[in-house]
């Protein structure tokens, strides 16, 4: 009988709700690569860790900032 891989649930908070940033500011692009891939995809929630509404803030501006060429839309 195969054995079953357990997934591994890892403790993630919200990076935005622990220092308590409400807006995210577009023009500063050390924090977008946070949530960005090494591809330059937007991480999904369960991999960066926050939560639905933040997710949606980081989404707007990491697509902000490609339209403004601080961010490029695809890494090769």
């Amino acid at each position: 009988m195969p054995r079953q891989k357990t997934p591994i649930i890892r403790d993630r908070s919200c990076h935005l709700c622990q220092n308590a940033l409400e807006e995210l500011d577009y023009k500063d692009v050390r924090v977008m690569q946070r949530f960005v891939s090494a591809y330059g995809k937007i991480l999904p929630r369960r991999r960066s860790g926050t939560c639905h509404r933040h997710q949606r803030i980081v989404t707007q501006a990491v697509k902000r900032a490609r339209i403004m060429a601080l961010l490029p839309f695809v890494i090769q």
